[in-house]
């Protein structure tokens, strides 16, 4: 007769089922049907589970010595794209995205898996971090949860959790430039790689055009870039696509909106019941159907394993060269489980403007409410009065990064004259823009009319500094720059 499940099985299967939304999420990016999605994310779910257990004895056997590895979420998700390449190799790459596909059997799937010291860097930095330390980064940039959510999974203080945060991103910029000067590099990324370091540690720093020019043509050293550029809002696709590779920026978006459905920040847009038909909605309802078919699977799956808590390498690589006994910064308290089997019923389709990544299911927005920007406004009304608004003199560069059928990637960089103690930027689109998410602010549209509010984190611009933020949004037919931008209420000129 079975052992039955002791408590410690359940508490485990209960803090594996908080992942699974996570790898059912990327599953269906990778995947060209919802049936084939489920059973992509069980597959790979398992494989994720043998891989963790796997690494634990590996670290019993060899006493002292901690080897490399991820936190549960991200292990689970590269399990979830090893288990694709699979697929592929065995006939079944007809179930696979076709972008995906391609992208399996170029060399940018081989960085993934070839020699360590020619991974992409996010992954090298993260797998070289203690484990509290690099949960708490990917659960705050990538998962996209609230600090309260953080502390309360991972048993910290929730007092205490941000600043923990902010020690970890040092960390993690710490290992990664480590990481790239251990990297082998052609003479001229050598020589900037000093550079680069510098002027990637202030937010005020000018960047010369020469390692401007550098930049723009390898890939390997504006990856370094953005793992090391800690301000600027960059960090979460550097860590998404450095460590998920094909659709990083898709699964990011996904996320972000996943933590806002859950925190029941967003709400369905009345305007929505006039726009035109989403080829995209079909498909996210479907996601949705799927996870509560395969929570069943999910939890009798975890149910049937004992494991301690943490993951492991794919690739056998030793953990930081030092300090590997070092006390993380995020050390858990008292771990709080959650007593819930069940996902959340949150996954959602999204553009993927990334070349590491392309996907054809940029509109697949679903049912989801706008994630952001749930107040309406007339047509400048979400600028402040200019009489009651410190006055600002700004020039504005409006940057299109990437464009695809349907979406696009776009950056608003705005230079001010003055210091600010708060700023709102605001917009206006000719072709029917919709902003779907925003990074490094908050944001609200009404009609053509855009407003983006800053952020907590960067309200305050010194004078002749800068501000920045980043979007993604939907377009039909043509693709006009913003136009008519405001900083405060006060117009802005072209850089």
């Amino acid at each position: 007769m079975p052992d039955l499940p002791t408590p410690q099985d359940a508490a485990e299967a209960a803090l594996f089922s908080e992942c699974w939304d996570a790898v059912l999420s990327y599953a269906d990016l990778c995947t060209a049907g919802s049936a084939a999605a489920t059973r992509l994310a069980t597959e790979a779910f398992a494989l994720g589970i043998r891989e963790a257990r796997a690494g634990e004895t590996g670290t019993s056997r060899n006493a002292g010595r901690r080897p490399a590895r991820l936190p549960r979420i991200p292990l689970l998700l590269t399990a979830v794209r090893t288990t694709a390449a699979a697929w592929e190799t065995d006939g079944q790459g007809h179930k696979l995205d076709p972008e995906l596909r391609l992208w399996l059997n170029s060399d940018k799937a081989e960085r993934y898996t070839g020699p360590p010291l020619q991974r992409p860097l996010a992954l090298r930095g993260l797998r070289d971090m203690q484990e509290p330390d690099a949960a708490l980064l990917w659960l705050a940039e990538v998962e996209a949860l609230p600090m309260s959510v953080v502390a309360r999974r991972l048993g910290l203080d929730p007092a205490s959790v941000s600043d923990e945060l902010d020690q970890v991103r040092v960390l993690f910029r710490d290992r990664c430039h480590r990481a790239h000067l251990d990297t082998p590099m052609a003479a001229q990324c050598r020589s900037y790689a000093r550079l680069l370091d510098a002027v990637t540690r202030s937010p005020l720093a000018d960047t010369p055009e020469d390692l401007s020019r550098h930049l723009a043509r390898c890939v390997e050293c504006a990856e370094a870039a953005a793992c090391l550029r800690l301000h600027g809002g960059g960090l979460p696709a550097a860590l998404a696509g450095g460590v998920i590779g094909w659709g990083g920026l898709a699964y990011l978006e996904r996320r972000r909106r996943a933590a806002e459905v859950r925190m029941g920040a967003g709400r369905p847009d009345p305007a929505d019941a006039d726009a035109p038909p989403n080829p995209g909605a079909h498909k996210a309802r479907v996601v949705r159907g799927g996870l509560l078919v395969a929570a069943v699977i999910v939890s009798l799956l975890a149910l049937a394993v004992s494991m301690m808590p943490g993951g492991t390498t794919d690739d056998g690589a030793a953990g930081p060269t030092d300090g590997s006994d070092r006390q993380p910064v995020a050390v858990p308290s008292v771990s709080e489980p959650s007593t819930s089997a069940r996902p959340s019923a949150s996954a959602t389709v999204s553009p993927e403007p990334s070349a590491t990544g392309p996907s054809d299911r940029s509109d697949d927005k679903g049912p989801d409410p706008e994630p952001q920007g749930t107040t309406s406004s007339t047509a400048r009304g979400g600028d402040p009065d200019p009489e009651t608004d410190d006055p600002a003199t700004c020039e504005v560069a409006y940057d299109l990064v990437n464009q695809w059928p349907d979406g696009f990637q776009a950056t608003v960089t705005i230079t001010t004259t003055q210091a600010l103690e708060n700023w709102r930027v605001a917009w206006s689109f000719k072709d029917g823009q919709q902003v779907g998410q925003m990074w490094d602010a908050s944001f609200a549209q009404d009609g053509s009319r855009v407003t983006a509010t800053a952020a907590d984190y960067n309200k305050t611009v010194p004078a002749d500094g800068s501000l920045a933020f980043g979007f993604l949004s939907s377009w039909r037919g043509k693709n006009s720059p913003g136009y008519d931008f405001t900083l405060n209420g006060h117009d802005c000129t072209k850089a």
